[in-house]
């Protein structure tokens, strides 16, 4: 007899017992239906697509009853170590948290480890980089990637037609010459914050190195290595190409908001930042386009920051068969290519990126993101942000200072927020 008409007899024989006991089984259930609450970020996905997953994964899985809470993401860091740390049975099973987060969750302890899931049913060899080591710690997979976003350059197609451009670099050298050539009294080759912090990180890992290295098991910052000190070099290079502010960062003021006004070529922006282009200046957005940001070689793209979420599973969780169940749907390849197309996302493999093709800005995106980074994978790099070194060094160096001081005065900020 199959499985489920077992279980509905087992219902009705009991339903007596049941009704005596002030108890009922709800029609269209199961006795054993299994309830797993899933945490999501609000605005991580629609409510459209939240509807579309929950109906269909309630089909393909009648056993499990599927209860997604909508959280904010102001506060969500303590909210989220709180329920790693009790065992009431009423913390959820699933949870999404930031790529960059997992490291600070597994330090307290209350993660459960998926690296066999990960190898086996998850194909984690595809994941995109910037999810995938961020959500790993001390060799160990914590965190199953679901969706990234990282930086693109935004171009005004028209300012580089009357320019006489008729190509997008391929290399950081051409980006340089083009972005000179763009430059001009009443044009600015690029709009560059002196503070923009994820762009610059970018640029030192693609020189090979470090914000900061473990190092016999302690922390310590690197901007003082000369592979930093020449991503520093080229930042600058770039930044003098227009007239962004040496110290602020890209939201002050906004970046997208410059751009707009016409006489700016290009931003270093994530593809989202079109729609508030568009909502400041609508006549612009049939003039913009998009390309990765170019690499040292022409062979590869510059490795970028990325931002995105993962999901994770706290200990505590009574059923982790069906919690599993739960991400094995979002992290697959139908529900990510859903997501993706949804969102404008990257979906969370490189062997995906084909499914954002026809949509320009994501595809820069998916591009990139073939060789995306997170920050340091240290419990503590919270610390580091909290109180930025890196963004004070990289105005200090712009307005004149010297470099090498600076840098290790950064550096040496740095390694003490991590210890």
């Amino acid at each position: 007899m199959p499985r489920r008409r077992t279980v509905l007899s087992l219902a009705l024989a009991s339903s007596t017992a049941a009704l005596a006991a002030g108890c009922s089984v709800l029609p269209g259930r199961t006795a054993d239906r299994r309830k797993v609450t899933v945490w999501l970020m609000k605005d991580s996905a629609s409510d459209a697509f939240i509807k579309k997953f929950s109906d269909a994964f309630g089909k393909e899985h009648d056993d499990i009853e599927l209860d997604i809470q909508i959280q904010e993401w102001v506060g969500i860091g303590e909210k989220v170590m709180n329920v790693l740390g009790a065992n009431d049975g009423n913390s959820p099973d699933v949870i999404e948290v930031g790529n960059t987060q997992v490291a600070q969750y597994v330090d307290q302890g209350g993660l459960m480890e998926l690296t066999l899931e990960s190898a086996r049913d998850l194909g984690m060899d595809d994941w995109v980089p910037g999810l995938a080591e961020p959500g790993r710690f001390n060799n160990r997979q914590y965190g199953i990637p679901w969706y990234a976003a990282n930086r693109v350059v935004i171009y005004n197609k028209e300012i580089w037609a009357d320019a006489g451009l008729k190509k997008t670099p391929r290399t950081r050298a051409e980006w340089l010459s083009m972005t000179q050539t763009l430059n001009s009294d009443n044009k600015q080759g690029i709009y560059l914050a002196g503070q923009d912090w994820y762009t610059f990180s970018g640029f030192v890992w693609d020189e090979g190195g470090e914000l900061a290295s473990d190092r016999s098991g302690g922390w310590e910052g690197t901007l003082h290595s000369a592979e930093a000190m020449r991503a520093m070099e080229f930042y600058a290079e770039l930044q003098a190409l227009g007239k962004g502010p040496k110290n602020a960062d890209e939201e002050h003021p906004p970046q997208a908001d410059e751009f707009a006004k016409g006489n700016i070529a290009q931003i270093v922006a994530v593809p989202g930042a079109a729609r508030a282009i568009e909502k400041a200046n609508p006549a612009i957005v049939d003039k913009l386009g998009y390309f990765a940001i170019p690499g040292k070689l022409a062979s590869r793209r510059a490795a970028v920051f990325t931002g995105g979420s993962v999901l994770v599973v706290p200990d505590s969780t009574p059923d982790r068969r069906s919690a599993l169940a739960v991400i094995k749907a979002l992290a697959g390849e139908e529900w990510q290519t859903e997501l993706a197309r949804t969102m404008d996302y990257v979906p969370n493999k490189t062997t995906l990126a084909r499914v954002v093709a026809g949509e320009p800005g994501v595809a820069a995106m998916a591009e990139g993101a073939a060789r995306g980074r997170a920050t340091p994978n240290s419990p503590d790099w919270a610390n580091v942000e909290a109180d930025n070194p890196i963004k004070e060094y990289m105005s200090a160096v712009l307005n004149g200072r010297d470099m090498e001081t600076e840098a290790r005065k950064a550096s040496e900020r740095i390694t003490r927020a991590l210890t």
